[in-house]
């Protein structure tokens, strides 16, 4: 059971069967539902977040040195995976591209 409190899991399933009610997309009571502007689709744009928060992090001034070595650590660890993805994005595109002029008729 999600609450062991019985008061707290009836307030969500009113809430949940509410939101279905309206057909609202986002069915879960607690998430925020995310525009389509925001949502990221290559990993160029995770790339630009993750630089937007490392400079959020290290401008916090509330954040203590060992917070912030915690937090851009992690960061840089997704940055990692996200230049390792681009990068085998770019050698995918350019495989494809050799396929297509080898075989002439333009289909991999």
């Amino acid at each position: 059971m999600p609450y062991a409190d019985p008061d707290k899991a009836r307030a969500y399933q009113r809430e949940y069967r509410r939101l279905r009610r309206v057909g609202d997309a986002c069915t879960t009571p607690s998430t925020t539902p995310v525009p389509p502007s925001f949502r990221l689709q290559t990993a160029a744009d995770v790339l630009d977040l993750l630089a937007e928060q490392v400079t959020a992090v290290r401008a916090e001034k509330e954040a203590g040195t060992l917070e912030k070595a915690r937090t851009l650590g992690y960061l840089a660890g997704i940055a990692l995976k996200a230049i390792e993805a681009g990068n085998l994005a770019a050698r995918i595109e350019m495989l494809e591209l050799v396929l297509k002029e080898r075989n002439g008729n333009g289909k991999p």
